[in-house]
């Protein structure tokens, strides 16, 4: 009996140990369709514990979609549209410390932060678009990727990236940032039509999916490019990324209309 717990004591560990254990899923509901996010339990507990406390609370309800760089990321988890814009920022629990180990490649997810502060992640999150290793991994001491979607359910996503995008005053009644949105077009942009709640992605509900078995399985989890990325107060080099959490920015990447 010793030695059979001893057994499998040691096969726990060594799963652990190799970032493959048995991961939460959650299933995210759009008004442009579902996908399924596998959760890194084992191996940035803290990251996926902060993501599960605002799924049990439902805050993630009513959250909208506010930000999209086609090729590069989407946004959301931290805003709602209350029938008027500026957006309505959710309330957040404390922030938590950076857990950077797993690589910011195409179909992960990862948390977002303020610019020069790598414990700062709250309540929003982003989903990488394509590989963004050589840039997000090392900004802001790396951001944490804490869990992947699958690539079949990667077709909902591409389709939310795939949204044109308007110029609002989306954050702040004194600078215009653009916002993705459906059933809008450039006639209705340019006969200045309200928007509503239709008009974005919405996330209607994240809900935990249970009674699922090796759910690790068939997924590639590739570690950080960022070989000194440790967390913590670890010092960053970058920080042109602080839009991530804060609505500044992006002049890069804007698509003015």
């Amino acid at each position: 009996m010793a030695t059979k717990l001893l057994k499998m004591l040691l096969a726990a560990s060594l799963l652990s140990c190799s970032g493959l254990a048995q991961a939460t899923i959650v299933e995210v509901t759009t008004n442009l369709g579902k996908f399924e996010i596998n959760l890194y339990d084992e191996s940035t507990p803290v990251t996926v514990q902060n993501f599960l406390n605002y799924v049990s609370a439902e805050r993630y309800n009513g959250t909208v979609i506010h930000r999209s760089v086609p090729g590069f990321i989407i946004q959301g988890g931290g805003f709602e549209f209350d029938q008027q814009l500026p957006l309505k920022t959710r309330p957040t629990n404390p922030a938590i410390i950076n857990e950077p180990k797993w690589s910011n490649v195409r179909a992960t997810i990862a948390m977002a932060k303020q610019a020069g502060n790598p414990n700062s992640a709250t309540n929003q999150w982003f989903i990488n678009l394509k590989n963004n290793a050589s840039n997000l991994d090392f900004q802001n001491s790396g951001f944490t990727v804490f869990g992947q979607i699958s690539s079949s359910d990667m077709d909902v996503i591409d389709a939310i990236a795939s949204l044109p995008q308007y110029d609002f005053f989306a954050f702040s009644s004194t600078e215009k940032d653009e916002l993705p949105l459906r059933n809008y077009s450039d006639s209705d942009y340019d006969d200045n039509k309200p928007l509503v709640a239709d008009n974005f992605v919405v996330i209607e509900s994240v809900v935990v999916v249970d009674n699922r078995t090796n759910t690790i399985s068939g997924l590639t989890l590739v570690p950080t490019t960022n070989s000194g990325s440790a967390g913590g107060d670890e010092s960053s080099s970058g920080g042109s990324f602080g839009w991530f959490l804060l609505p500044l920015g992006l002049l890069a990447f804007r698509q003015r209309r």
